[in-house]
Formats: C-alpha cells, sequence, structure tokens
C-alpha cells in the first residue's frame, strides 16, 4: 500500500469537509516551516556538539491510549523537577537556533497556531504546553497516527494499515529523530528526558531494544471511561475545525467504527506484547488510572522507587497535597456512548482482555 500523504490528506478533506482552498494555503505553510526547520537543524551541527552526536540517556516515557491520564503525569512529573520535555512548539520547531529567534515571536504565533483548534474541556493545550511526542513526528514527516486518526480515518478506504508497524516499519526513522530531538532538551540539564508516546503501544518490544535503558510507564484506564473519552476529545478537535456533527451521518459513522478500532487495537497490541513476553517487564511500571486518582501519593513513591529518584522533603509535600486534590476531582469533560454507536456491553466485550490482565482484582 503506497500513496503521497500529502496528496491522500489533500483529497479526503476535499471530498469529506468540501474544504480546497485552505487545505492548500496549510499545506504550502507546512512545507515553508518544515524547510525552515531542516535549515535549523544543519545550523544546529555547527554550534552544538550534541547536535552533531546526539546521545540519548535513560528516557522516562509514558505510554497508553489517548485520556488514560498520560498527558497529567507527563505534566506533573516535568513541572516537579524529575525531568525535562517538549512543549508544543519546541515539537514544532525542533532546531536549537530557531528555537532562539521563535521565543520572542510565541505570543504571535499563539494566534495562528492549530493548537486552538485542540484546546478543549477534555484537553487543554498551547503552544508552551507540554504536548505528546507523537505531534513532532506528525510535523516533521507529516506520517504517524495522529495523521491517520485526524484526517486519514476518513478515506474511503481505511487505511489503518498503512500506519501499522507490523506493515510498515518506520521505527529506525522514528526512533532516530527522537533520539535528536530528546538529547538536546537534556543535554545541559543532567535530568532524564520525560516523554510521551500513545503510538508505542503498538511498537514498544522495538523501542526498548533500541533503548534498554528507557523507563516506561505504561498507563492503563477502564475501556468504558478511556475510549468514549478518546473519541469525544477527536471529535470535539474535529468539530470546532471543520463541524463533525454536522457531516452526513454515513461519514460520521464510517469514522467514528474506523477509530474506534484503532483504539481497541492500541490496546490489544500492547496487551499481546506483554503476555508473548515480548515487551520486557523489567523496564515497564503499569500505572493505573483510579489509582493515580484515589492514591496518588503511594503510586508516585512507587514511581519514583522505578525511575531511581531520590525525592527531596519539597517534593513529597506536593505529592502530598496533589493526592488531596486527586481524590476530590471530578472532571467536567461529558460524552454519551449512544453518539458514537457504542454501548457498554460491546466496549467490555471487546477489551474483555484488558480487564483480566490489567483492571480485574488488585
Amino acid at each position: 500500500m503506497k500513496f503521497n500523504r500529502k496528496l491522500k490528506a489533500y483529497k479526503t478533506i476535499g471530498n469529506t469537509f468540501g474544504s480546497w482552498v485552505s487545505p492548500i494555503v496549510t499545506g504550502l505553510f507546512l512545507f515553508l516551516m518544515r524547510t525552515l526547520v531542516s535549515i535549523g537543524l544543519f545550523i544546529d551541527k555547527i554550534f552544538y556538539k550534541i547536535a552533531r552526536d546526539p546521545k540519548l540517556k535513560n528516557p522516562i516515557v509514558i505510554v497508553g491510549n489517548p485520556r488514560s491520564g498520560t498527558t497529567f503525569l507527563q505534566r506533573y512529573l516535568i513541572n516537579s523537577g524529575i525531568g525535562s520535555g517538549s512543549e508544543l512548539w519546541q515539537l514544532i520547531y525542533p532546531s536549537l537556533v530557531l528555537q532562539k529567534i521563535i521565543k520572542p515571536l510565541l505570543p504571535i504565533l499563539e494566534k495562528i497556531s492549530p493548537a486552538r483548534h485542540h484546546s478543549t474541556v477534555a484537553h487543554k493545550t498551547s503552544l508552551t504546553s507540554v504536548e505528546t511526542d507523537d505531534v513532532g513526528l506528525f510535523f516533521r514527516y507529516f506520517d504517524g497516527f495522529f495523521l491517520y486518526g485526524f484526517l486519514l480515518a476518513f478515506d474511503d478506504e481505511d487505511l489503518f494499515n498503512y500506519f501499522d508497524p507490523e506493515v510498515r516499519n518506520t521505527s529506525k526513522r522514528d526512533f532516530d529523530w527522537f533520539e535528536r530531538v530528546w538529547s538536546r532538551k537534556t543535554n545541559d540539564l543532567n535530568v532524564p528526558y520525560i516523554g510521551k508516546l500513545f503510538s508505542l503501544s503498538t511498537n514498544l518490544p522495538s523501542f526498548q531494544k533500541r533503548f534498554p535503558d528507557a523507563k516506561i510507564l505504561y498507563m492503563v484506564r477502564d475501556p468504558l471511561n478511556v475510549i468514549p473519552s478518546g473519541l469525544s476529545l477527536v471529535t470535539g478537535v474535529l468539530d470546532k475545525r471543520f463541524g463533525f456533527w454536522s457531516l452526513d451521518k454515513k461519514i460520521k459513522d464510517r469514522y467514528l467504527k474506523r477509530l474506534y478500532k484503532a483504539l481497541v487495537e492500541l490496546l490489544k497490541r500492547f496487551h499481546e506484547d506483554w503476555i508473548n513476553g515480548e515487551i520486557d517487564k523489567s523496564g515497564v511500571f503499569v500505572v493505573r488510572y483510579d489509582r493515580m486518582m484515589s492514591n496518588f501519593e503511594e503510586l508516585m513513591e512507587d514511581i519514583l522507587v522505578f525511575i531511581d529518584k531520590n525525592p527531596s522533603d519539597e517534593l513529597m509535600k506536593k505529592i502530598k497535597e496533589t493526592a488531596e486534590s486527586q481524590r476530590s476531582y471530578k472532571s467536567k469533560h461529558t460524552y454519551d456512548l449512544k453518539r458514537f454507536g457504542l454501548s457498554e456491553d460491546k466496549i467490555k466485550k471487546d477489551c474483555q482482555v484488558i480487564y483480566d490482565t490489567f483492571l480485574n482484582g488488585d
């Protein structure tokens, strides 16, 4: 299965949303941005040794389906000084030279940022918010599950297999990119990089072989919550940008079925690698969402041991305060299973192995 991703995306947007002109403008902007980044990365090699010889040590990577608590945990660890991560604008412009030029312009760029479509009740974001590293792959290569979930799942043909690493493996390209970008963020800080990649759910064994010293925090949340919440997040973004809920019912239903299938597949692929021994379990700590909400203090103590971090008294005080607020937290994000053509029975049946392995019992 081969095709030009940019042309396929353009045709899909036009045929689905009736928008033919604005994608051309966006495409030209992305081309210019990518060219600028390439020039910046080249100049980086002249001035920065880490750009010439990237070395990534002991990264901490948070993996799990969208809406499983990954964003909260990543931002919390980074804000607590445990490690460093990338803000959205740094993922879009990873060149160190470019970042020095662009940083003063962020207030202006915020007004035209794609983040203005993405920031919803479900997921607050901006150019200066720490974000998932899957975004970096999307902007650099116009590829990955972001491209499928937000655009190409609308195509007449289901293109999921094109993004499946078992069918088209882009691991070397992607992992090389992570090492280049992540090492720049931590070179002078003496702290680990804390990344977030939901796409690693389908390809964690390969990642562990490339980065054997990586510490993986795998997030698990009840599929009855995480799947419809993920669907609500993506469709909310699409509705703000394209008016998703005003589309023809046939198009909406086909898209929702594909996105649901993809979200379930992310869960099942990790589970399959987990029970078959493909994943090095010594490098993975499973974080249950319900435990993060009800017993955050004890959970963080276990995480800190796993990542070999000796906490200060100040950090432990902050963790205790967060634990109190977590227990009383209530999300304002609401959704209706029926709107997505789903039922509790269907989700439980499709995700039974997830319950059996990760959620049922202590």
